[in-house]
């Protein structure tokens, strides 16, 4: 049998700290595997209720802590799993780290996906702090003593896509609570963090065949199908057309711009071929080449962005700004320049 895994993410320490109490208390048999980051080094904490069994600090090697993370936690994950002494597992990843880069390699590793399954990811959070943390511009290296050009929306925004569970610390405004309904995946739940047990933290909700999410892929960017309320809004844009790349750069501003959650994918008729991906979160806006779209399996090039706000007025001047980068069929049939503009991001044609 597998040994069950609860991967856990969060922003802030002493959330994350809270909620991994949580976990440990009243569940014998349950282990923490907990990393944190320094400037030189990875912590790797392993623990059960009331007792450490392992404190170790791994050298980052390089500049990839995805890379130093994952080359330690499949080891350590395949040793606790063969050892038979633990019934369930909380890997605790490091504050502001994102949960699909580890969730990738536990479904891409198939020695270590003999021995364990994520059975749930939880994201922890500020009720008070969410809507500012997840709209707003702030940047990780503001916040945290590295240097990281992240923006703090940007990290919570891809700790979503794949939450199972949010745990909340503190009240949650009602306009925070709808925003959450918008951003998150259809069954995620919400509960409170300081009324959570380990019953709630280590339940499961993911299929096994379900990791990581496919919400995370753009290519799956779908409305949650919460309801448009108190202000919070998700638009829907879907068209076969493309983007025209310069008419695209004019209007960057005005379509990506603000406080805005937005996934997605689009394509651009000097790349027919070419997936593009839309991720824009904190102020942020990241478009970049993700693959070809697979024509041997009747997939057509395709533009779809789905775009969550909060701001009075940015519905409507998203959409019109959205008709007006759209490429004309004449335009995308007799496109010829050999530079797009979109060189910086898409890479060379």
């Amino acid at each position: 049998m597998r040994l069950p895994v609860t991967v856990l993410t969060s922003m802030d320490p002493v959330l994350r700290d809270s909620a991994t109490a949580a976990a440990l208390w009243g569940e014998p048999g349950t282990v923490l595997l907990r990393y944190d980051v320094s400037p030189q080094s990875l912590r790797r904490l392993v623990s059960e209720f009331g007792q450490v069994l392992e404190d170790v600090r791994v050298p980052l090697e390089h500049a990839c802590l995805g890379c130093t993370l994952r080359e330690d936690v499949l080891p350590t994950l395949a040793a606790i799993a063969r050892s038979g002494r633990f019934a369930r597992l909380v890997l605790a990843l490091p504050v502001a780290a994102e949960p699909l880069p580890a969730l990738q390699a536990l479904a891409l590793d198939e020695e270590v996906g003999e021995l364990v399954s994520v059975t749930g990811v939880v994201t922890v959070c500020s009720g008070p702090d969410l809507l500012v943390d997840l709209l707003g511009d702030e940047l990780l290296a503001d916040r945290f003593p590295h240097d990281d050009d992240r923006a703090v929306g940007e990290v919570l925004a891809h700790q979503l896509d794949e939450a199972d569970l949010v745990l909340v610390e503190g009240h949650l405004p009602q306009r925070s609570a709808v925003l959450l309904e918008h951003v998150t995946a259809p069954g995620c739940v919400v509960a409170d963090l300081l009324a959570a047990d380990a019953a709630d933290v280590l339940a499961g909700r993911r299929p096994a065949a379900a990791q990581p999410s496919p919400r995370s892929d753009p290519r799956a960017a779908r409305p949650s199908g919460a309801g448009d309320r108190l202000g919070v809004f998700t638009l829907d844009l879907r068209t076969a057309a493309g983007l025209h790349p310069q008419r695209l750069l004019d209007e960057i501003e005005a379509v990506g711009a603000g406080r805005l959650r937005a996934r997605g994918v689009f394509w651009v008729p000097s790349r027919p071929g070419v997936v593009c991906a839309w991720d824009g979160a904190g102020g942020q806006l990241s478009i970049g080449a993700i693959g070809q779209w697979d024509t041997s399996r009747g997939e057509r090039a395709q533009t779809r962005l789905v775009v969550t706000g909060v701001d009075e007025g940015d519905a409507e001047r998203v959409s019109a700004a959205f008709g007006r980068i759209l490429a004309t069929p004449a335009e995308a049939r007799g496109w010829k320049a050999a530079q797009d503009g979109l060189e910086p991001w898409l890479g060379q044609r």
